[in-house]
């Protein structure tokens, strides 16, 4: 898989990239998603007492289990707005990079922080 540079070098404003909300958030359910048309797991995810618990589905079945996503912290992009996949609304996008093979690789802080603090 390549890498997408199809956007390297153009620049942003600050205000652009305010506007885009990434926060930081506790996965506190997991379970298989077996109506989603590629394998993918429903998340839910707490982003603290600001933005409560929100859900989305994740294709992140290479890498995780279920078990192994349970209290991880991970980087949801939460002002996309909603999108039904499958019959099941998500309203977040939670971010990760591909590996190698293209699997996904989640994101997240490396020291635990509080639920629902934003990307600077």
């Amino acid at each position: 898989m390549s890498d997408d540079t199809s956007n390297a070098g153009d620049d942003i404003t600050w205000a652009q990239f305010e506007s885009v909300d990434l926060r930081v958030g506790t996965v506190v359910r997991a379970e298989a998603f077996p109506k989603a048309h590629k394998p993918a797991y429903k998340l839910w995810v707490d982003f603290g007492p600001a933005f409560g618990i929100r859900q989305t589905s994740a294709q992140i079945t290479v890498h995780y289990t279920p078990e192994t996503l349970i209290g991880r912290q991970v980087v949801g992009c939460l002002n996309l707005g909603e999108k039904n996949i499958a019959g099941f609304i998500s309203n977040f996008l939670c971010t990760g990079f591909p590996d190698e093979t293209g699997a996904i690789v989640l994101i997240g802080p490396d020291k635990r922080v509080p639920n629902g603090g934003k990307l600077f």
